[in-house]
């Protein structure tokens, strides 16, 4: 059991209806599993039901009847790296006072139990309600519960070795993600035309698509820029799926529940997919809620004037739009004929509203006090250490992270003082950050990251080398080798004199024979000469025999040579009189335009000369008459040729 490793186990075919208990099942080797881990903890367990399931990604939560009460058990269904960091900041707000289910140890002390490739926990069973959702004081408290979570967060640092998981500054590429697609959407619409939603997306997907284009080159303009560089710790986490079901009343006031799917960025992202969503179910965007829901969340997480603006941007989004049509791109024949239709009447008749409403909101920014972010320090990556104490370290490292160091053996990351401006540094500061688990990664990817040297490194090696290089090549190398590297020296230079030659360089040159060494100066000459080579280097063969062919081999030159000489001789013999008659070129210029325009002789000749490669051709009759021997001038020549 130890061996089996959970995945998916969504095997439907997609042309298959969702079963009704789609959520409600388990594999039985799941349920193997969960007895394995189960007798990690100390405790004994009276029941066990199944609450939910993710078929499609590999998760189950059971609530489990225990001897110290009612409690529940959950795996993880991504990575284990990526489940120890959302295990961490579940342990983090904890201990910071949020609402938030604490996470109960194992037998070793552990936060977790790792098993079947993926964490999982055991928490107490908290009894909770979803808040109303009929007017707006439910809606109040959940944004108010929301605000209380992401000032818990704050200051958040993962564990030494779980995998980072951050969209700060992803903002700009999900912008120019929402636009592209949108295009897509215009393509898909133009290629199913004879479906029943074609034209009505085609309609208005331009204004959707301009709204995006728009809103990414606002917030290029905004404040963006400058805050993602107060850095991740400074902002906390998003919850990423908040919503009416995972932000339920209970003892105390509103708690929060599922977090493994948390990540950093700006945390009135979650804000915003609340308003927007809710105002999609209501149908209309109504000012009043949305300013209620933002002052609620103010009062628990104050905003400055710069997060109001962008809270606002982000609402112009065309979010509702993309995310309820993208479903074409799966299926869209079925798509685009039953649910497509309905869906985007109900989006355009929402958005109706909603332009109004946010200029309506765009007034109350004066209310927000402004922020500072003119310079700031921040670090290329937060620290990973581990939460508990020092001498609990091992408590939170996984299975496969037993070798590494400790981390006080780790360098600490430097910090880096980052001006405002420096805008294109912040946007690319995701893609620098170096990963947290350096040790554990391929061969093949420490050898890519080895190449990624600067580029002064590889010009000094090169200068190092090479008054090495042309000694060590004349041992390897026969004597021969040493004039084609001469020439291709001068030729190329600069590449000799800078860069060190690839490999498989030589292999590349041009095979010197000894005859090309002995005559270095004919080697550019006529073919003529090529073509004795074979015949020298037969001369350590069968005497007799290569004497014979060589003779007749001769003799055929000769007699191709003579045949070559005598057409050679008889074309100069025509055109002798054409250089040495100044009266026929003289008649022949005046006669220009009737040559030209008639079927004489000169025609013919015309048509022979642009024909080159007729090589072996004997001369026309035509050509020897009176009129063929009269030259022509550069006009007539042009004039017969564009004729022709």
């Amino acid at each position: 059991m130890e061996q089996y490793v959970i995945k998916p186990w969504d095997t439907r075919d997609g042309s298959e209806p969702t079963p009704v208990d789609w959520d409600m099942q388990v594999p039985p080797e799941v349920d193997a599993v969960a007895e394995l881990v189960i007798k990690e903890y100390d405790m004994t367990v009276h029941n066990r039901t199944l609450i939910t399931s993710k078929p499609d990604k590999g998760g189950a939560i059971w609530r489990i009847e225990t001897n110290k009460g009612p409690r529940s058990l959950k795996v993880l269904h991504r990575t284990p790296e990526r489940s120890l960091y959302s295990v961490g900041l579940q342990e983090y707000v904890v201990r910071q006072g949020a609402r938030v289910p604490a996470l109960i140890p194992a037998r070793d002390g552990k936060l977790f139990v790792e098993k079947g490739g993926k964490l999982w926990i055991v928490t107490d069973w908290i009894s909770l309600e979803p808040a109303a959702k009929v007017d707006l004081t439910g809606a109040q408290e959940l944004c108010y519960g929301l605000g209380e979570f992401h000032r818990h967060t704050k200051g958040y640092v993962p564990p030494a070795g779980a995998k980072n998981s951050s969209r700060l500054y992803r903002w700009p590429n999900y912008y120019q993600k929402i636009a592209k697609k949108i295009g897509w959407m215009r393509e898909m619409a133009k290629a199913y035309r004879e479906t029943a939603a074609s034209g009505p997306i085609l309609a208005v997907v331009d204004k959707y698509e301009q709204q995006a284009i728009a809103a990414l080159e606002r917030l290029k303009a905004s404040s963006y820029p400058k805050m993602v560089q107060m850095g991740e710790p400074h902002w906390g986490l998003v919850h990423q799926d908040y919503g009416w079901s995972n932000g339920q009343n209970g003892p105390g006031g509103l708690w929060v529940i599922d977090l493994d799917g948390v990540a950093y960025d700006l945390p009135f992202r979650d804000l915003r997919k609340l308003i927007t969503s809710t105002m999609d179910d209501m149908g209309v965007w109504d000012v009043t809620w949305m300013r209620g829901m933002i002052e609620a969340y103010h009062r628990a997480n104050p905003l400055d004037r710069e997060s109001f603006e962008i809270l606002l941007l982000d609402m112009s989004v065309p979010n509702e739009f993309y995310k309820h049509l993208k479903e074409m791109f799966y299926d869209p024949v079925t798509f685009l004929n039953t649910e497509a239709e309905g869906i985007l009447q109900r989006v355009v008749a929402t958005d109706q509203t909603k332009d109004q409403a946010l200029a309506e909101l765009a007034k109350d920014s004066s209310q927000y006090q402004p922020g500072d972010y003119t310079q700031v320090v921040v670090p290329r990556s937060p620290e990973r250490q581990s939460l508990a104490s020092t001498e609990h370290q091992a408590n939170w490292q996984l299975a496969d992270q037993m070798q590494l160091p400790a981390q006080s053996q780790v360098p600490e990351q430097s910090q880096v003082l980052v001006p405002v401006a420096e805008e294109k540094a912040v946007l690319a500061a995701d893609a620098r950050r170096p990963k947290a688990k350096v040790e554990n990664k391929p061969d093949e990817v420490k050898a890519k990251k080895a190449l990624r040297i600067p580029e002064p490194e590889p010009i000094r090696a090169a200068t190092v080398k090479k008054p090495q290089e042309p000694k060590e090549r004349e041992k390897a190398r026969p004597e021969t080798r040493k004039e084609p590297v001469k020439q291709e020296k001068e030729r190329t230079p600069v590449a000799v004199q800078t860069t060190t030659p690839p490999s498989g360089w030589f292999i590349k040159a041009p095979i010197v024979t000894p005859v090309e060494k002995a005559e270095p100066a004919k080697q550019q000459g006529p073919r003529l000469k090529a073509k004795v080579a074979p015949a020298k280097r037969a001369k350590t063969g069968d005497k007799p025999v290569k004497k014979k062919a060589s003779s007749q081999g001769s003799k055929q030159s000769a007699t191709n040579k003579k045949a070559v000489a005598k057409k050679a001789i008889t074309k100069l013999q025509a055109k002798k009189p054409l250089n040495k008659s100044p009266k026929t070129s003289e008649k022949a210029k005046a006669g220009n335009q009737v040559v030209a325009k008639s079927g004489s002789p000169r025609k013919t000749q015309h048509a022979a000369v642009t024909h080159p490669y007729k090589k072996t051709a004997a001369p026309s009759r035509k050509s020897a008459s009176s009129q063929a021997k009269k030259p022509r001038s550069a006009k007539a020549q042009k004039t017969g040729r564009n004729m022709l």
